[in-house]
């Protein structure tokens, strides 16, 4: 019974391992025919993409440099005008206003002149009086001389009748005492009378030279006054620009207070600031200077370009660099100034505006001489100084040294060779050696 049992058991399980060896094969003989059915891929050829890029040829020159710079236009002359006097403001220039050009010579404003004139008036009745004494002391001095001898003759007459009277009565007994005494009386008085005239006359060259010193002093005030007087009118000193003004008719002014500023406008000034380096590899100086100051008095006064920034593409002025005015040792600047005049300051067409006072603008100063260097633009090379070239229409990197950047252009002075073919193309991080495609022509 048991033994039944037993091969029906084995006869299930081989009965179930046919029939999942049947599926299992018939699952591959499936996949199979499938796979036969599949159409294998067309297989693609593998082509390098070459990159597009322009080029130029590397050409070596030299090259002028140019120093661009900063700064804004200033009046050279600025002249605060104050009165010398006090006084009422009794008139003021009619075109007394901001931005009027007042002409050289005009007056600006009168202070009410009555008390300066009555002080010149004054001062004149003084040095005429003054005048009058030395005329005065001059001919007393003559007339008192002629005195002077008088009474020195009358002196030796009065002596000799002394002396011949006291002999008289000395030897001879004639005459009295009484008259003996009268004629020295007589003698001693015309003495007097002739010591105190040749005093007098002594006296007159310095009452004369006191008189003379007194006249001069009064001169020296006549010549204040008319001076005063004159300072009531107050004159343009050159052809001017109104640039402030606070005065009005009537006002009160005192002497040493600004009531108007007025700015000469016929020479121009405009302060750059320039790198210290800059300067000193590019700036042009003459030689060994002067010798007699240690400051930089070589610079050569080469023509600038000026430019408005306001309107950097329109209308150029040209300056001239005139001097070196400060070194800035913190900001380690080098601040030079380039002088305008009124003619160079116009446009020339008239189709601009002029150069003035306040524009704030760019100036390109002309430096030395940059020798067999190549010029590329400035995007053609990386920060690290690195340039791209073509050679065999693949990209190579090599290293170069870079002697200025100027604007849009970098100037290289080793590391290529005339005639290399550089990528001017904008690139980022490209692969060493890759296929290029040049788009451009190098003629």
């Amino acid at each position: 019974m048991k033994s039944a049992k037993t091969s029906k058991r084995i006869l299930n399980i081989v009965i179930r391992l046919i029939i999942c060896a049947g599926v299992i094969f018939a699952g591959f003989m499936g996949m199979q025919t499938l796979a036969k059915m599949k159409k294998p891929p067309a297989e693609v050829k593998q082509e390098e993409k070459p990159l597009r890029v322009e080029v130029l040829r590397a050409e070596s020159g030299d090259v002028p440099i140019t120093i661009t710079g900063y700064g804004e236009v200033k009046t050279l002359n600025v002249v605060s005008v104050a009165p010398e006097v006090s006084g009422k403001i009794v008139s003021i220039h009619s075109r007394l206003e901001l931005g009027e050009i007042i002409s050289k010579g005009d007056i600006l404003f009168k202070i009410d002149p009555r008390n300066y004139q009555a002080s010149l008036s004054e001062a004149r009745a003084s040095v005429q009086q003054w005048k009058n004494t030395i005329l005065r002391l001059k001919k007393q001095s003559a007339i008192d001389q002629d005195r002077l001898k008088t009474l020195e003759r009358s002196r030796d007459l009065a002596r000799g009748e002394f002396e011949r009277i006291r002999q008289l009565f000395e030897s001879d007994s004639v005459g009295t005492r009484t008259g003996v005494d009268a004629a020295e009386r007589s003698y001693n008085s015309v003495a007097d009378q002739a010591a105190q005239m040749a005093q007098a006359v002594e006296l007159y060259p310095i009452q004369i030279k006191e008189a003379e010193n007194s006249l001069t002093a009064a001169r020296a005030r006549q010549k204040l006054a008319k001076a005063n007087l004159e300072r009531c009118q107050v004159r343009s000193p050159f052809n001017g620009r109104v640039k402030d003004v606070s005065l009005e008719a009537g006002q009160y002014v005192s002497p040493g207070i600004s009531v108007l500023t007025l700015a000469d406008d016929s020479v121009l000034e405009i302060r750059v600031s320039l790198d210290s380096r800059d300067a000193r590899q590019w700036l042009r100086f003459d030689g060994e200077g002067s010798g007699k100051t240690a400051w930089f008095s070589n610079l050569r006064p080469v023509k600038c370009k000026i430019s408005w920034t306001e309107d950097s593409t329109g209308h150029h002025w040209e300056g001239q660099l005139h001097r070196v005015v400060n070194f800035e040792q913190q900001t380690r600047t080098l601040i030079v100034a380039i002088r305008v005049d009124a003619k160079s300051a116009l446009s020339a067409n008239g189709d601009s505006l002029p150069l003035v006072d306040g524009m704030f603008c760019s100036v390109e100063i002309p430096g030395r001489t940059l020798h067999k260097v190549i010029r590329l633009p400035r995007w053609a090379v990386s920060f690290e100084n690195m340039v791209y070239m073509a050679s065999d229409n693949r990209l190579k990197t090599i290293p170069v040294e870079v002697a200025r950047v100027q604007g849009e252009e970098t100037f290289v002075s080793s590391g290529l060779n005339p005639g290399d073919i550089v990528i001017i193309t904008r690139l980022t991080d490209p692969l060493e050696n890759t296929l290029l495609k040049i788009t451009n022509s190098m003629e």
